[in-house]
């Protein structure tokens, strides 16, 4: 059983050095969309946690059956977040749209 359980701390910490990797190599413009298929992938995630406590017995898997849907809920919720604060910094504020068709029909008179 030890063997089972090094395994699979063996596989968490590959996959942890790999995302690590994968994570740092990626341009500043594709976080987004990024965090996007991030925030799908946790729905799943959700979902499963979800399906999996409905058949827990006893304390404990209740307790981690709760706690896994807790933490997969907050990060979806974190990433929808992070998600609209980057696409509010491509969005233009009212003063500027304001400005921006006085300016072109000042142009747009003069020529």
């Amino acid at each position: 059983m030890s063997t089972g359980i090094l395994e699979f701390l063996t596989i968490f910490v590959l996959a942890a050095f790999v995302g690590n990797e994968v994570i740092n190599r990626v341009p500043s413009i594709l976080h987004t969309p990024l965090m996007s298929g991030s925030n799908a992938v946790h729905g799943i995630v959700l979902v499963g946690t979800i399906i999996i406590m409905g058949e827990a017995h006893g304390t404990l898997q209740l307790v981690l059956g709760f706690s896994a849907v807790l933490l997969a809920t907050l990060n979806i919720i974190g990433g929808f977040v992070v998600t609209d604060r980057m696409l509010e910094m491509f969005k233009t504020k009212p003063a500027e749209r304001a400005k921006a068709p006085a300016e072109g029909d000042a142009e747009g008179g003069a020529k």
